[in-house]
């Protein structure tokens, strides 16, 4: 019996600036991470590889060059390409969702002030909660671990507490702990947002990751006993280290 093989449409790799060998990598390996390529079974060859995605042979073979450079695949000659194993996950920045969580991250990083400008003016914005206060201070820190960068957040702080922040604080707490152990402080209201998108050019330089490379955008916001919106929080974590649990029931 012949087994027919359903015609796709070639894949297209012109949507954004990242190189198509590199796309291609990416594919491949979420192929395998899923299973689709199980460990030790010859995977699909050049050829057919070539006619599937629609790129010439070399830009395949690119692409295995990297797969091959992290262990994943072996190659051999006259017999085809085998996976030799699944991608370790690296998912280590795993992110609160509920507010202990948020006072307590799980990893061990530092926190690089890159910017730290006083008495700016906070204009209103969709999905505010609480008053603005007159003026903020604003701060971009950028969170590192093992040398290697993970988060770009800007901070927006209520100005009237700058004197009871330390510079201790503003260069080791996250966002919520800092703001919540301000003294006379009590947090009446406090959200977070999370939304999914790509790097743009100042965060793919900011963050050492390719441009469009996948993001997190979180943000998160905190209103103290008076209505006023004493914290605003917009952070951008990798998306290939950072990792949401959310308890459903």
């Amino acid at each position: 019996m012949t087994v027919s093989r359903a015609v796709t449409k070639p894949l297209d790799f012109k949507r954004t600036g990242v190189s198509r060998y590199n796309q291609l990598a990416t594919l491949f390996r979420r192929r395998i991470e899923a299973g689709q390529w199980a460990v030790g079974a010859q995977i699909p060859t050049v050829d057919d590889l070539a006619v599937e995605c629609g790129v010439a042979r070399a830009t395949i073979r690119q692409a295995l060059d990297l797969l091959e450079a992290d262990q994943l695949i072996e190659r051999y000659r006259a017999r085809g390409t085998f996976v030799r194993k699944r991608p370790t996950e690296d998912l280590w920045c795993e992110v609160g969702t509920d507010w202990s969580g948020l006072l307590r991250p799980s990893y061990s990083a530092t926190i690089e002030i890159l910017r730290d400008e006083p008495d700016r003016v906070f204009h209103p914005f969709d999905g505010q909660i609480g008053e603005l206060a007159p003026a903020y201070r604003e701060v971009r820190r950028r969170h590192w671990r093992h040398g290697q960068p993970f988060l770009l957040a800007d901070l927006h702080i209520d100005e009237s507490l700058r004197d009871r922040i330390s510079q201790h604080d503003l260069e080791s707490k996250t966002a919520l702990r800092l703001i919540s152990e301000v003294p006379g402080v009590e947090i009446a209201d406090a959200r977070q947002t999370l939304t999914v998108g790509t790097a743009d050019v100042e965060t793919a330089e900011a963050l050492t990751i390719s441009l469009d490379a996948p993001v997190a955008f979180v943000h998160r916001q905190a209103v103290d006993q008076r209505g006023v919106l004493v914290l605003s929080a917009k952070g951008l974590y990798r998306g290939d280290v950072v990792r949401f649990d959310v308890k459903l029931k």
